[in-house]
């Protein structure tokens, strides 16, 4: 297991957000460093989307801030966000339903040139061949499991330093949940860091280094990913048993 040192790429210090009047994270602290892969895991309902979307810039913050390369996201938006390198591939089959698979793809990259992006999106096709041979076709008329597929290319063609994957896996098949998640391991191959939200815990364990599990908008949990006990100390936040911290003590 590697050892994490220096300044972390993200750093969130203490982040109180929600939607209007309904407060959802109570304060969320977590860190990631390059080349890291992060999973942010807990029940339905504990905040682990709105942490995305607050880091992202797709909610405004009440307090705390989100510190990431070294600069303050403090009032950017999702654009600026990912310009600075940290994409969000946000839930729920995101997609232009009246564009092409290749127009949306096009679209995720549109800021690099047209040669780049041709180069960018030809890799995420290898990547994810079903698309590939649908790259005319509207986005509208894909599966679920191909839509999703296609949230994961559009944010590879960002080149991220960091990339947040809110439930990759929901929608796909069995034999096709490796294959997106195997898309983990090969972005850590090349530095870029991953907060993951996975509801397959087994498979999110297996292929990160740290994980922080969320309950009721607080981090209830942080540990190493091949801790002895984890397994037992994860199963305690699902099913609102005591938290532990780090190092298995009482919260």
């Amino acid at each position: 297991m590697p050892t994490w040192a220096g300044e972390p790429l993200l750093d969130v210090q203490g982040l109180v957000s929600g939607y209007g009047k309904i407060g959802v994270l109570r304060g969320v602290s977590i860190s990631i460093h390059a080349g890291e892969v992060v999973a942010l895991l807990g029940p339905n309902g504990a905040g682990k989307t709105t942490l995305l979307r607050a880091i992202s810039g797709l909610l405004p913050w009440n307090a705390g801030d989100v510190v990431f390369g070294g600069r303050s996201l403090a009032g950017a938006g999702p654009r600026e966000t990912a310009r600075a390198g940290l994409v969000h591939a946000i839930e729920g089959h995101r997609i232009f339903t009246q564009q092409t698979v290749y127009d949306n793809l096009l679209l995720a990259a549109y800021d690099a040139p047209r040669a780049e992006r041709r180069r960018r999106i030809e890799e995420a096709f290898a990547v994810f061949p079903e698309i590939a041979d649908k790259r005319n076709d509207l986005g509208g008329a894909l599966s679920g499991g191909q839509r999703q597929m296609l949230v994961v290319a559009q944010g590879l063609v960002k080149q991220p330093r960091l990339l947040m994957l809110d439930e990759p896996s929901a929608g796909l098949a069995p034999v096709l949940v490796d294959r997106v998640l195997n898309v983990v391991s090969d972005l850590r191959s090349r530095g870029v860091a991953v907060l993951l939200v996975e509801q397959l815990v087994e498979k999110a364990l297996h292929g990160s280094d740290r994980i922080y599990a969320m309950a009721q908008g607080r981090i209830v949990l942080e540990s190493s990913a091949g801790a002895p006990g984890l397994a037992e100390r994860i199963e305690n936040v699902y099913f609102g048993h005591k938290a532990a911290d780090a190092t298995g003590g009482k919260s």
